[in-house]
């Protein structure tokens, strides 16, 4: 029997594919390494918004809530009332207490005024008695001249001793009148004296009240202050999230109730691995997706990188120095800035949304 070696065939088919299988990796492969060489992308994105949170600055019970869930609000918008009764008897008893003051500066003011009057008249007292004194001063030198001329006419007899004895009395009397008179002038400058003392701790008494009064005013200030802020406004525009509050409801100051968000300015945090870092600047264009506008390609720039890697500013941030050191590479954020303000969608972008970033180094 004879036998024959005959090739088998290959399937042309087979080879087709095999070679656009072939062809189409290697193309996929360069483009890829090409598309590297000048783009660094990363999936780890999100959209980024300034977000206020509304936190009232006194405590107190909700009276109104004045905006419903992702309400539009413009600042100064109220946003919530709190119960303002126990404030505006704080402020009432804050003006009482002023007034008080008040009170206590103008009888300050009346008693120096008094005081100063009272000195002018210890000094009108003392010039008057000065006056006597001089006037005493010339009676007891005339009664003296009088004693001395009876006195050598009594030895001779010439005159009676009645005459004598009068004489005597006189001048006896205006020396007891000027004693009398330089004692009433002491006691005059001694109550002088004692005026002004008084006179100068009512002065003081008046710096007293006047410190006492702007103390009254601000606590008046302060007590209006806080009554204003059972107001609560929203601080910027933006889009209220969820409202965690309902009328009724006991607040305390510096509790966050809900939040606002700016959604009229928003951004992109990418977080790229620190080995794509190497040509990445700021300046450099980029085109960002959004997961939930597929399709839609939002122009951006890279406009500046982060101080830290995010792990930096974890709640628990590595610590290398305990020995436990396993190397795992960083992410570093990076903030991009959306560059074309005749897109629409732009708007539309909310925080939180997943993107994918493609920086362009060249």
């Amino acid at each position: 029997m004879e036998t024959k070696s005959t090739k088998k065939k290959r399937n042309p088919i087979f080879i087709i594919i095999l070679a656009v299988l072939v062809i189409g990796g290697s193309w996929f492969g360069i483009s890829k390494y090409q598309h590297s060489q000048h783009h660094e992308d990363t999936d780890d994105a999100q959209v980024s918004a300034d977000i206020s949170p509304v936190i009232p600055r006194v405590a107190g019970y909700v009276s109104e809530v004045r905006l419903k869930d992702n309400q539009q609000v413009k600042k100064g918008d109220t946003l919530l009332v709190l119960d303002d009764r126990d404030y505006v008897i704080k402020v009432e008893q804050a003006q009482a207490a002023l007034q008080i003051a008040q009170s206590s500066m103008n009888s300050a003011k009346a008693t120096t005024s008094a005081a100063k009057a009272n000195i002018a008249t210890s000094q009108a007292s003392v010039g008057t008695i000065d006056a006597q004194i001089e006037a005493a001063k010339i009676n007891l030198w005339r009664a003296s001249q009088d004693y001395d001329r009876y006195a050598n006419l009594i030895k001779d007899h010439s005159i009676t001793q009645q005459q004598y004895e009068q004489a005597l009395a006189a001048k006896q009397t205006a020396e007891k009148q000027l004693t009398i008179l330089e004692e009433q002038k002491k006691q005059a400058q001694q109550q002088t004296n004692a005026v002004a003392v008084q006179s100068n701790a009512t002065a003081s008494q008046i710096n007293i009240a006047d410190a006492t009064i702007h103390q009254k005013q601000t606590d008046v200030d302060a007590a209006k202050l806080n009554l204003s802020y059972t107001v609560i406004t929203a601080p910027q525009d933006g889009l209220v999230s969820k409202i965690n509050v309902q009328p009724g409801q006991f607040v305390q100051a510096g509790q966050p109730v809900f939040s606002i968000v700016h959604s009229e300015s928003v951004w992109v945090i990418a977080n790229f691995k620190e080995t794509q870092l190497d040509k990445m600047k700021e300046g450099q264009k980029a085109i960002i997706n959004v997961d939930a506008y597929p399709g839609h390609k939002f122009e951006a720039m890279l406009t500046s990188f982060s101080p830290a890697t995010g792990s930096t500013f974890a709640l628990l941030p590595p610590d290398n120095a305990s020995g436990n050191f396993v190397k795992v590479v960083q992410r570093l954020p990076v903030k991009l800035e959306f560059t074309n303000p005749n897109d629409s969608l732009v708007k539309k972008l909310r925080p939180g949304m997943n993107v994918l970033v493609d920086v362009h180094l060249d």
